[in-house]
């Protein structure tokens, strides 16, 4: 499949990604926030790739900015700022519930079709063969790379929704897991955005948009012309409110077969083998402070005596599964920043032995809950600072986090 990504156009940045913290930097080396500002939009765009690196943590989002700053203007009026505030606004939201489930829930809006959207996503959606171009090229490139254009998100969620009539929730955990950089905040609270259940209206595209930010070298591959999609606003809006789901395009289509996803993986290269897995304690931690490293916080290693473990806790895989694509990519890179790899449920795991315990916060409620009992937690880093009134609105939290940080500069 991966001969397929030329064809479509998918620039090369955006088609691989190395899970090494080099990699993130030199992936920063090339940003130019001007050129960002100016084509992010494009699916052929100046378009970072840093998400993987963010949201596994093997890069903070201060990191960046601060990488970036040191070599162009920046400040908050810039849309790659702009961008790093969305994904620390999503996790504002998250994190001002009382019930970490509630995101994965209508927030505070309203379906607009008053029928009863299906709980699961059309095999022909999930194969690739709908007949519209741009879905079954993003789904392609999905199961490729791990990784979609922000515009591909968009799209592929308001034809599931607002088309197929699927329920964002359904579309958004079968997304979540074949993303290698899936952030159930991000993610869900997205689609939810697109749905209209977070935000204040439908979101709607047609093949005249598709192609207004297809890649200049492969439009053709994009041409959704005489689909669906090809009609006017106006018509797409009442099909979302007003219509019952269409169906698959009329004609064959060739379909791709779908990666499965997993609760575990197991790699038989030593480098990422789980040693400790018949193990209930961590040995040699006499005198030795213990670092527990999960998937979203796979920074580099400090100076020191402390322990690094990389934990992942089963329980919270087997509710939330990942393709092997991802596994690899936190696995690898958890291998290179930790002295070993445990894995099993973090409630049978001893580390008594050691004289202190941290590990970085997370919201993902599984390990919250799980390392919240055996370790002292430290703050998740952040760019922005996060306002202590709960935002129901991007540019509430935007413009509140810009008054409590005074200048950009004082971040970094």
């Amino acid at each position: 499949m991966n001969n397929l990504l030329p064809a479509l156009g998918v620039p090369q940045q955006l088609q691989t990604f190395e899970p090494a913290h080099q990699a993130a930097l030199d992936r920063l080396t090339s940003i130019n926030p001007a050129s960002y500002a100016r084509s992010r939009n494009a699916l052929d765009g100046a378009v970072t790739g840093l998400s993987p690196y963010l949201t596994h943590g093997l890069l903070t989002m201060q990191d960046a900015a601060r990488n970036v700053a040191g070599r162009h203007a920046l400040g908050f009026a810039d849309k790659l700022v702009f961008e790093f505030g969305w994904r620390e606004f999503f996790q504002h939201v998250w994190g001002h519930q009382k019930n970490p489930d509630a995101i994965l829930q209508d927030m505070h809006g309203q379906l607009p079709w008053r029928g009863r959207y299906a709980d699961t996503m059309p095999s022909d959606i999930r194969e690739g063969r709908t007949g519209v171009p741009v879905i079954d090229n993003a789904v392609r490139i999905l199961y490729s790379t791990g990784y979609l254009h922000n515009h591909m998100r968009m799209w592929l969620a308001s034809y599931v929704v607002h088309l197929r009539k699927v329920h964002w929730r359904a579309g958004a955990d079968w997304l979540y897991g074949h993303l290698i950089d899936g952030d159930l905040a991000s993610n869900h609270l997205s689609w939810q955005w697109v749905a209209g259940t977070f935000s204040s209206k439908p979101y709607l595209f047609n093949a005249e948009n598709v192609m207004r930010y297809a890649p200049a070298g492969a439009r053709r591959a994009w041409d959704c012309s005489g689909t669906i999609v090809d009609q006017s606003y106006e018509a797409l809006d009442d099909f979302a409110r007003n219509r019952p789901a269409v169906g698959t395009e009329p004609g064959t289509h060739e379909k791709v077969i779908e990666p499965p996803l997993l609760s575990h993986f197991y790699e038989s290269n030593e480098a990422l083998a789980h040693t400790n897995r018949a193990q209930t304690a961590i040995e040699n931690v006499a005198n030795r402070n213990l670092e527990l490293v999960h998937p979203w916080s796979l920074s580099q290693r400090s100076e020191g005596n402390t322990l690094r473990i990389g934990v992942i806790h089963q329980p919270a895989h087997t509710a939330w599964l990942w393709s092997e694509k991802r596994w690899r990519f936190v696995l690898s890179a958890m291998a290179q920043v930790t002295d070993e790899i445990w894995t099993g449920d973090l409630a049978q795991l001893d580390v008594k032995g050691a004289p202190n315990v941290t590990a970085q916060a997370t919201l993902f409620p599984q390990y919250r809950t799980a390392l919240a009992r055996m370790a002292r937690l430290t703050p998740s880093p952040r760019l922005l600072p996060n306002p202590s009134m709960a935002c129901r609105s991007f540019s509430k939290f935007y413009e509140r986090a810009q008054r409590d940080a005074g200048q950009f500069s004082d971040l970094l």
